[in-house]
């Protein structure tokens, strides 16, 4: 019989870590937590200390009725539950629900499931950490408190079923702000001019890039701007005989270090790149790798480390192994002298390792058929990250040349162009790991050039520019921006984008995050009512709490004792001012075709829509669009407010399909006055929908 209980958090790890412990031991799990805040109300007793109230989770009955009977007979129990916070968290739970108070019960964590890491695990096997604990009810009760405080008011405002968190409202803002930013965005000309140059005795043309007016006989500090067109046309006048020569040549060298190995955010990062997985995705994948694979030989494993994780620091035993396997697989001088750290970070969540793979000489071609298709290619990445991690830098030669362009006319000043090029002289880590940005360029053309090379003009290439405005978040980019305003933490980045998808504030299309209608009216909400709770400095000071918490060095009551009172005063102020605007339903002009009454509008998950105020005797409905008093330059009929299958706004003409006009931007009831044409807001500006007059003015109220 069994003497040893081990509790694990999942089903899948239970098969994986059974196989390494003998049968003195039984493993079961808890399927995550076992208590948690009552759904019916908050849970949080405000009036007398901030005592959370916890109950047990409905359906967990029968699994902990089970537990209870494996725990009593057990001389030992282990709880095993997730390295981290809300591992800690479950894990205290797990003590008052299973009735563990006068048994022997014990805390152990393992980085990864292995025999190696289980088996050391039991031997420095310690109590419950408090700290994390209480870090853990901090967090829980202040996205209680935002949520069940916050949510009622999206309800009695917009709609049944809508969500405000501490985290995801602040996402949404920056989301928000970043498509404020973009709108507002007025592009500016500028142009580029290239010399296409022969070189005597070689086949292949040269491209020097303009750089600048020579003065004096020196080169300019930084590169010229070409404005237009105009501009571009005066170079080329008085270049068109200009003699080309080399003024210089300078030959350098340049290191690219090695990528650090992947945290959480870095791994959904480059996940979200390369492989075109969502956020979500690529943790369910990591989640199923890091808790046990079924491998051909080997059994049950897990193959990658915990997953959860904001640190790149590497074991001690992975750093030798990995040095072994690198100077054994591609020779000494691929070996980094040091291990790869990341320098100045303010807080490292629990002191984890980096995600790297469990073994290193388990190379993903050797498992490639004891994994799925997606498995093998997000253990791909992480294997390559991790062995790039401890290979020396790459090196590059590099070559820079100055080329200086005398016209013919001794008034027109010299003009200065160059050439830049590098070649790997030796690859280092991108034998192993490479990208886009580490591609040679133009190195073999330069190896005969010097001052002595006699260049000829052949064509000169002008090419027209506009500046490009801050692009669209992606997922990617979203966690990248929250991570580096210290919002959340490497477990909330994918469930915050998730519900924010869900709740349809955002949509997504190709890859690029967009608000919604309805992520609009919660935004502006949010903002007005409660602008700290969605200020980004405001909710990473919170977690820097949350840490000191963790540290032991805050008291978890006075985060909440500090926060709840305000977050009362703002709720209360906001039930009032919002009661206020809310409106009755908006008779439209329709006419219901059915029974012939004037149909009125509707706000839905979708945004609005017009429906029959017969209802339920009359269930007919269909497409509002809001006309915005500007006539298409088209066809003349009306522009109205449409939005795209997933909820995106834009301009289009009543008259589709048979008229195609549409625009992102909302057209203005000004009329250009240099064309005539309609006129778009970009912010606080107008700007005109005819590109060949490309007019920008102030927009008047």
């Amino acid at each position: 019989m069994a003497k040893y209980l081990v509790i694990v958090e999942s089903p899948a790890k239970v098969k994986t870590i059974k196989k390494f412990l003998g049968s003195n031991y039984e493993v079961a799990a808890s399927n995550g937590h076992v208590r948690d805040l009552p759904k019916s109300k908050l849970g949080i007793d405000v009036e007398n200390g901030y005592e959370p109230k916890y109950i047990t989770i409905r359906g967990k009955g029968d699994l902990l009725a089970g537990l209870r009977k494996l725990v009593k007979k057990s001389e030992k129990i282990y709880l095993a539950t997730d390295p981290d916070r809300e591992g800690e968290a479950i894990s205290w739970h797990l003590i008052t629900a299973l009735h563990l108070q006068d048994k022997k019960v014990y805390r152990i964590t393992f980085n990864e499931i292995t025999k190696k890491a289980v088996s050391e695990s039991l031997k420095n096997a310690r109590e419950i950490d408090m700290n994390l604990v209480d870090a853990q009810q901090a967090r829980r009760c202040l996205d209680r408190m935002v949520g069940y405080r916050i949510s009622p008011l999206l309800w009695q405002k917009v709609k049944r079923g809508l969500s405000a968190g501490r985290v995801q409202s602040v996402a949404l803002r920056m989301i928000g702000d970043r498509e404020d930013e973009i709108n507002s965005f007025i592009p500016e000309e500028y142009w580029t001019l290239d010399a296409v140059l022969g070189v005597k005795g070689e086949k292949k043309t040269l491209l020097a890039h303009y750089y600048g007016p020579v003065s004096e006989g020196k080169a300019p500090k930084k590169k010229a701007d070409i404005h237009n067109q105009e501009e571009a046309d005066r170079l080329q006048r008085e270049l068109s005989g200009a003699s080309f020569a080399v003024t210089e040549v300078k030959k350098g060298e340049r290191t690219k270090k090695p990528p650090l190995p992947f945290t959480t955010s870095t791994l959904q990062q480059e996940a979200s790149k390369t492989l075109n997985f969502s956020t979500q995705k690529t943790m369910r994948i990591a989640q199923q790798l890091y808790e046990g694979v079924d491998i051909k030989g080997s059994g049950t494993i897990g193959v990658i480390t915990y997953l959860r994780t904001d640190s790149t620091r590497i074991s001690d035993e992975a750093v030798e192994t990995s040095a072994a396997y690198i100077e054994s697989q591609y020779g000494r001088e691929y070996l980094a002298a040091e291990e790869t750290v990341k320098k100045g970070k303010a807080k490292i969540q629990d002191a984890h390792e980096a995600i790297r793979p469990t073994d290193i000489a388990r190379t993903p071609a050797s498992i490639k058929e004891s994994l799925s298709r997606d498995q093998f290619r997000l253990y791909q990445l992480i294997w390559k990250r991790f062995v790039a991690c401890r290979m020396t830098p790459a090196r590059y030669e590099t070559t820079q040349v100055k080329i200086t362009a005398s016209p013919e006319e001794s008034t027109a000043s010299q003009q200065l162009f160059t050439v830049a090029a590098s070649r790997i002289a030796f690859d280092g880590f991108l034998s192993v790991y490479t990208d886009e940005e580490d591609e040679e360029t133009g190195g073999a053309m330069m190896k005969g050039l010097d001052e002595n090379s006699v260049l000829s003009m052949e064509e000169f290439d002008a090419k027209q520019h506009f500046t490009q405005p801050v692009p669209h978040y992606t997922e990617a980019s979203l966690v990248r921006a929250l991570e580096e305003q210290g919002i959340g933490r490497p477990s909330t980045y994918a469930p915050t984008i998730t519900t924010i998808l869900a709740r349809r504030y955002i949509v997504k299309e190709e890859k690029n995050l967009y608000m919604t209608e309805l992520g609009e009216v919660v935004n502006n909400m949010m903002k007005e009512a409660f602008p700290s709770i969605v200020d980004p400095r405001f909710t990473a000071n919170l977690e820097s709490l949350l840490d000191g918490v963790a540290d032991g060095k805050v008291k978890w009551k006075t985060i909440i004792e500090n926060f709840y009172p305000d977050l009362e005063a703002a709720v209360k102020k906001a039930e009032q001012e919002l009661a206020q605007v809310e409106v009755a339903d908006e008779v439209s002009e329709e006419v219901c075709e059915n029974c012939g009454r004037h149909m009125v509008i509707k706000y839905g998950p979708h945004g609005r829509f017009l429906a029959c105020p017969g209802f339920p005797e009359c269930r007919n409905t269909k497409p509002y669009y809001e006309k915005i008093g500007v006539s298409c330059p088209k066809c003349g009929r009306d522009i109205v407010l449409k939005k795209t299958k997933k909820g995106r706004k834009y301009y289009g003409c009543m008259g589709n399909p048979e008229c195609d006009f549409m625009v992102w931007q909302k057209p203005s009831q000004q009329k250009c006055p240099k064309c005539g044409s309609i006129m778009l807001e970009k912010g606080n500006k107008l700007v005109c929908y005819n590109e060949d007059c490309g007019n920008v003015m102030e927009k008047t109220e």
